[in-house]
């Protein structure tokens, strides 16, 4: 799999909603930020002594598998939030690892919802943009060799990996014990068995949102990525015939390409409808993105609880609350939303990871 040089993405203009909603603490350290991270190298960790395994006990097995903090959820549940938030106040030598399938991909940045350099926050970010959209398509076996490479790295480092993304299977791939990229444990009739038996020791934060006030807050948040320029950026993708060089089945997949597409052959010189364009074509394009949107946040749900009935041991940190104040609040209300998210979701986050890490 051929790797971009090291991501970096032009800041554009975060949407509203998420800047209310989540105003960024800014860390006092003055060690902070950290280095920036420019390449990508694996580093193996020392081999562990060879010790008999009648003498081994399961606690001293967990203990000798690398430590790594997993956030999941539904897309638009706050987990780059959350990360940024542990990383910059608690844990100052983290370094965040996307798993997300479409954000591993460079362009389309606003579309695809990757975290701004400046909402980083000196974070180093891993496998952000980093991918060649128009080679083959980034798979489940590609995303466990990087980012195990990654993993290594940090760790090597004396540093906390934070694996941080919407996409289960990925995470499903990179930290279960034996990984067969042919199975499918999420999908189909009959899906492959879950496997309860995973490679690090893994402590799972599960941000969840009720799907009804989650949906309501998409629905928004597709209106103000567009009001933030994701309208500009899919005109200029499909005006430069990017999208045809681009693989359809991994970036050409991203919410908002296949929805806009339609619109666009109907469109001439890609106008907005208030320019000429098509008001039916671009109103039912915005439609289907929200509907895919939500849709996706359901599959994920899905899959979470279908990895959580199989045994795994997920943290759920409920943040319908600072969701629920974010829609109900005016634009003064941005405050009380952070109270209630500082309380309800990071220090519960801070306390489970504090304690993993003390074990």
């Amino acid at each position: 799999m051929r790797l971009l040089p090291p991501f970096s993405t032009t800041s554009h203009h975060r949407f509203k909603l998420f800047s209310s909603f989540l105003p960024f603490f800014h860390p006092s350290s003055s060690t902070w930020p950290p280095n920036q991270i420019t390449h990508m190298e694996p580093s193996s960790l020392p081999a562990a002594a060879s010790t008999p395994s009648s003498t081994i006990s399961t606690t001293t097995i967990r203990r000798r598998k690398r430590k790594i903090v997993v956030i999941m959820g539904p897309t638009g549940a706050g987990k780059s939030r959350l990360s940024i938030d542990l990383a910059t106040r608690f844990f100052g030598t983290s370094e965040v690892i996307n798993s997300d399938k479409m954000q591993v991909y460079a362009g389309l940045d606003i579309t695809t919802n990757k975290i701004t350099l400046e909402e980083q926050l000196g974070v180093p970010h891993h496998l952000l943009g980093a991918v060649d959209p128009t080679k083959t398509v980034f798979t489940g076996s590609d995303f466990r060799k990087l980012a195990s490479e990654v993993i290594s790295d940090v760790k090597s480092r004396r540093g906390l990996p934070l694996v941080v993304g919407g996409s289960n299977s990925l995470i499903y791939s990179l930290v279960t014990k034996r990984y067969d990229p042919k199975s499918d444990v999420f999908n189909g009739p009959d899906p492959h068995p879950v496997s309860s038996e995973l490679r690090y020791d893994c402590c799972f934060i599960w941000v969840d949102v009720c799907l009804p006030v989650l949906n309501q807050y998409l629905s928004k948040r597709v209106d103000e990525m567009l009001d933030s320029g994701m309208f500009e950026e899919l005109v200029e993708f499909f005006r430069s015939g990017e999208h045809t060089r681009v693989n359809k089945s991994g970036l050409g997949q991203a919410i908002g390409v296949p929805e806009f597409e339609a619109y666009f052959k109907k469109t001439p010189g890609f106008r907005r409808p208030e320019g000429g364009g098509d008001f039916e074509a671009y109103d039912e394009a915005v439609r289907r993105i929200k509907d895919n949107t939500c849709q996706l946040a359901k599959r994920q749900v899905g899959k979470i609880l279908r990895l959580r009935d199989a045994g795994w041991e997920l943290r759920r940190i409920d943040a319908t609350e600072a969701f629920r104040a974010v829609m109900t609040s005016d634009s003064g209300g941005g405050g009380r939303v952070a109270e209630i998210w500082e309380k309800q979701v990071v220090e519960p986050s801070m306390k489970i990871v504090r304690h993993f890490l003390d074990e």
